[in-house]
């Protein structure tokens, strides 16, 4: 890019767990081009996945339900963006509000992420099945077609440990492993008898935090508390700001095909992702986790997985099809991975 100080707008508008799988994508961008400003367009109630970001990163918010809403509100939107003195747009969501946005800012710079559906499709059908490339790659893909220099084999900066809200009262020495069993859809949720199993066997390691949210996971989460030892219910307790400064300081995070895993995989934890009825080689793996931290279910007994691009699609009888991953799985690789930290210390 020719401009010496540019700034970037980067759109990202969707899940949760969407937009914190860019968070370690525009953090490895600044560190590895701190000339660039860049401005984050995001829904309000994500504004805090970047709140640890430093050195020329903000956010503008999104209020999809408020002055956004609809043609007028997205017209609103880019008299907010106009005035940011932006020079270049970088679409990392690629769907029909970012689509009619770059409408309405046409005399901008745009560079927008190929997710290539049809290679989704064509795994998800078995037509191919080889790692596709990750959306961690494709979302670099679009900084690096405007000229920036982006190596994400850096990895990031080391962990980020923020202070843990202080309701909580830890040992400093008690490791604390986070576990969340939930995910968006059936086929991706680990069954709530064998989390009570796993639990029993992850709590010999140190403390146990359950995450979930909304009052169904809640609930099922306390009652897996109250028959544990060394477990304590985080779901419901926190806003996310305060979510993320929990989760910073676990040693390892168990996870689903979900929100959790990118979160917690966004600030330098080491994140053990469960797969049910998706799959890592579809590019939706935590940043940054090496291969074998993906315990993926039989796909012997269970050939159709993936079922689906986001698991939303579960055919009969593939209900439990993640149980293939067992407790015992869970906890082996749970053990090594907290002596490979030992090591490197």
């Amino acid at each position: 890019m020719a401009n010496k100080n540019p700034h970037i707008l980067v759109i990202r508008l969707s899940s949760l767990g969407d937009v914190a799988m860019t968070v370690p994508v525009i953090q490895s961008l600044q560190a590895q081009n701190p000339r660039v400003k860049i401005t984050v367009v995001t829904k309000h109630a994500f504004v805090p996945l970047f709140h640890h970001l430093h050195g020329g990163v903000t956010v503008h918010p999104f209020f999809p339900q408020g002055q956004h809403k609809g043609i007028l509100g997205l017209w609103r939107l880019t008299k907010e963006l106009r005035a940011l003195n932006i020079t270049a747009i970088a679409d990392l969501h690629s769907v029909l509000r970012s689509k009619i946005l770059k409408l309405m800012m046409l005399n901008y710079h745009w560079e927008s992420v190929v997710k290539d559906r049809k290679e989704k499709r064509n795994t998800v059908a078995k037509r191919q099945f080889k790692p596709l490339r990750t959306m961690h790659e494709r979302y670099a893909d679009v900084f690096r077609k405007m000229g920036f220099k982006l190596d994400l084999s850096k990895g990031l900066l080391g962990s980020i440990k923020m202070q843990i809200p202080a309701v909580l009262k830890f040992n400093s020495t008690e490791r604390l492993i986070g576990l969340a069993p939930f995910a968006g859809y059936p086929g991706k949720t680990y069954p709530i008898d064998l989390t009570k199993l796993l639990v029993q066997k992850l709590e010999r390691f140190g403390k146990v935090l359950l995450f979930g949210g909304g009052e169904k996971e809640t609930s099922a989460l306390k009652q897996v508390e109250a028959q544990s030892e060394n477990a304590i219910c985080v779901a419901g307790i926190f806003e996310l700001s305060e979510e993320i400064k929990l989760i910073s300081n676990l040693d390892v995070m168990v996870a689903m095909d979900s929100s959790n895993a990118h979160m917690a995989a966004m600030l330098g934890v080491d994140v053990i992702s469960i797969w049910g009825v998706t799959h890592p080689f579809l590019g939706f793996a935590p940043f940054g986790q090496p291969e074998s931290n993906n315990l993926v279910a039989d796909r012997k007994t269970f050939p159709k997985i993936p079922t689906s691009v986001y698991g939303n699609k579960m055919p009969d009888g593939y209900e439990r099809a993640i149980a293939t991953v067992t407790p015992e799985m869970i906890e082996d690789l749970v053990e090594k991975r907290l002596k490979h930290h030992r090591n490197q210390l």
